[in-house]
């Protein structure tokens, strides 16, 4: 049986780096209630939707035996 290739993703810490930026950072410049800030939460929200479809994909790969291989960068050539 050959073996199967890791599947390159993202590492996770992608996306928790920009949830806390905007979260922390981003989200507290705007007006409470204002339109700008009403689309930082919804693309937080897009974000934390993003990484739980990668966490439920991560899940299928795990069922399916298929390693994962978390990328840092796209120059990131995986472990060798």
């Amino acid at each position: 049986m050959l073996a199967m290739e890791p599947i390159p993703l993202p590492s996770h810490i992608h996306y928790e780096l920009l949830l806390q930026l905007l979260e922390r950072q981003t989200s507290p410049a705007f007006q409470p209630g204002s339109r700008e800030c009403a689309r930082v939460n919804d693309l937080i929200a897009t974000l934390r939707k993003a990484l739980a479809l990668q966490k439920s994909l991560e899940g299928d790969c795990d069922r399916l035996h298929r390693p994962i291989d978390y990328r840092w960068s796209l120059n990131d050539t995986g472990s060798e």
